[in-house]
C-alpha cells in the first residue's frame, strides 16, 4: 500500500484556507451535538415504477454511514455489495432518510424485516423495474441545529441573507477527501511516484488492491483541482460575473454552452444575475474530440493558471482515461428559513440539489466547531 509522504503536507491546501464570498466569518457554533441536530431527507428525481425486479427501500439511518446500510442489506440477501443500489452518501452522524434498491429474491420481505433495529428502519418499500443508480435523487432536504452560537445574532443573519443575494461558492465538501485529507493526499502520492514510470504499471497496480477505492480518489483529485480553480476566482472577484471565453452553466441541469465573441448581452447578463444561468468550472480529465464545452480567451488563461499547479494529478487522470466535465460555480439554496430557540441555537432548513454541500453553505454562515467523530 501506498504511504502517504510527509513531502505533500506543504503541497496540499487546508480547506479552510478557501476563499469566502466575502470574508471568513467570525461566528460560530457547534454542530451534530446531539444525532438529531443534522437531519437530511432525499428526494428522488422519478418515481418507482411500482413493477419490476428491484425493490427500493427508503429508509431512516441513525449514526450510519451509507455504505454500513449498503453492507447490511449484502449480508442478510446473500447477495454482493455491487447488487446494492444507492444514490448518494449521506452523512453517518445525523438522522438520514434515503433510497435503497435490492434485487428480488424468495422471502425479502422477512430478510429485510430483522434489518431494523434503533439505528435503521424501513419507512417505504416499492418496487422499480431498474436498480437506483448513483445521482438518480434530485435533492437533498435539510433540517439542522446549530447550538451554542457565539457572536450577534445580526451578524449570522446578515451572512445568511448574503448567500440569498450573492449565492454559495459550489466547493465540494471536506468529507470528499477523506479524514485529514488522506484521499488527495493519497492521490498525489501516486501521481508523484508514477510520473517516473515508462507506464501505467504502477498506477493500475496500486489501484486494483482493495483498500485504494480507484473512484474515491479520482472523485477526490477532482474535487480538490476544482475548489482552487473556484477559490482563485472568488479572490479574484469574478466567480460571479462573466469572463470572455466562460462555459456557462443552465440552472438545475447538466447542460452547458458557449457564447460566441461578442455575443454577451444585457439579456444574458439578467439571466446571470437571477440564477438562470451560472458560470461553471473544469472538472478535469481527457478533453475528448466532441467535447464542446472548453473555456476560451481570458477565461481559459484563468484556468491555466490555477491548473499548472496540478499537472501530476491531470497526468494521471488522463492515464486513468476520466473525461473531463464541468460544474456550476455556485448554488442557491431553495426554501432557506430560520429561527431562533432562546439567545443561541439557530435552526436552519432548506433544500439542495443533487451535487450541492450543506457543508458549503455552512462554512459561509459561521465557524463550526463540528461534533463529529
Amino acid at each position: 500500500m501506498i504511504k502517504n509522504s510527509d513531502r505533500h503536507e506543504e503541497s496540499i491546501v487546508p480547506y479552510e484556507s478557501l476563499h469566502y464570498v466575502e470574508s471568513a466569518p467570525t461566528v460560530s457554533a457547534k454542530l451534530k451535538v446531539a444525532l438529531t441536530d443534522f437531519k437530511v431527507e432525499e428526494t428522488l428525481a422519478f418515481r418507482p415504477t411500482s413493477s419490476g425486479e428491484h425493490l427500493f427501500l427508503k429508509v431512516k439511518k441513525t449514526n450510519l454511514t451509507t455504505l454500513d446500510v449498503a453492507r447490511k442489506l449484502s449480508q442478510i440477501t446473500g447477495l454482493k455489495m455491487s447488487a446494492i443500489g444507492y444514490s448518494g452518501m449521506k452523512d453517518k452522524r445525523g438522522e438520514c432518510v434515503q433510497w435503497f434498491s435490492i434485487p428480488l429474491q424468495e422471502k425479502l420481505d422477512y430478510l429485510i424485516a430483522s434489518l431494523e433495529n434503533d439505528q435503521l428502519m424501513v419507512l417505504t418499500k416499492q418496487l422499480n423495474a431498474r436498480k437506483l443508480k448513483i445521482g438518480s435523487h434530485k435533492e437533498n432536504h435539510f433540517c439542522i441545529k446549530l447550538r451554542d452560537c457565539r457572536g450577534r445574532k445580526s451578524e449570522f443573519e446578515k451572512r445568511l441573507h448574503r448567500l440569498m443575494e450573492h449565492g454559495i461558492p459550489n466547493y465540494f465538501g471536506v468529507q470528499r477527501f477523506g479524514r485529514g485529507m488522506s484521499n488527495i493526499r493519497t492521490m498525489m502520492a501516486i501521481a508523484e511516484e508514477a510520473s517516473n514510470l515508462s507506464d501505467s504499471k504502477f498506477l493500475r497496480t496500486h489501484l486494483a488492491k482493495p483498500q485504494i477505492k480507484r473512484g474515491i480518489l479520482i472523485s477526490a483529485a477532482r474535487a480538490y483541482i476544482f475548489n482552487q480553480v473556484l477559490s482563485a476566482r472568488l479572490k479574484s472577484g469574478n466567480w460571479t460575473e462573466y469572463v470572455p471565453g466562460d462555459v456557462v452553466n443552465l440552472d438545475g441541469t447538466d447542460s452547458y454552452f458557449s457564447v460566441a465573441k461578442g455575443q454577451w448581452d444585457e439579456i444574458l447578463e439578467e439571466r446571470l444575475n437571477n440564477f438562470d444561468i451560472h458560470i461553471s468550472g473544469p472538472l478535469a480529465g481527457i478533453i475528448a474530440k466532441q467535447y464542446k464545452y472548453i473555456t476560451k480567451s481570458k477565461a481559459a488563461d484563468i484556468e491555466d493558471i490555477a491548473l499548472k499547479k496540478f499537472k501530476p494529478l491531470l497526468k494521471k487522470l488522463s492515464e486513468m482515461n476520466v473525461l473531463a466535465s464541468r460544474r456550476p460555480m455556485r448554488f442557491l439554496p431553495e426554501n432557506l428559513r430560520w429561527s431562533w430557540t432562546g439567545d443561541n441555537i439557530l435552526d436552519l432548513s432548506f433544500s439542495l440539489r443533487r451535487g450541492s454541500y450543506a457543508t458549503s453553505l455552512l462554512r459561509e454562515v459561521c465557524l463550526i466547531n463540528k461534533m463529529d467523530n
